[in-house]
């Protein structure tokens, strides 16, 4: 008989699920630096855009509308995330031991 158990397991038993290393954390380090570096390619090219329009020397105004949103929403979702991982750390260090 196959029981729930093994059907779980089956299932968390994937080469593609990644495994956080427990030695030093360097790869949640890793994951936080490479998100960062991506937003800040973000903001970049948005500003570039947002300086081509401001100089008209945009040539395609939609492609720069696109990054110029594309760096804003970015920039509010890591901002979310930043929210809530504080209120994660702030409701965790309420917690008695």
């Amino acid at each position: 008989m196959y029981s729930n158990i093994d059907k779980i397991s089956s299932l968390t038993n994937t080469s593609s699920v990644p495994v956080a290393k427990t030695e030093s954390g360097s790869e949640f380090s890793e994951i936080l630096q490479k998100s960062i570096d991506e937003i800040n390619d973000t903001q970049v090219k948005g500003d570039r855009a947002m300086a081509d329009l401001a100089t008209g020397e945009v040539k395609d105004l939609h492609q720069a509308a696109i990054a110029i949103n594309k760096a804003e929403t970015s920039m509010k979702l890591m901002l979310e995330i930043r929210n809530k991982a504080l209120s994660a750390y702030k409701e965790i260090s309420k917690t008695q031991i």
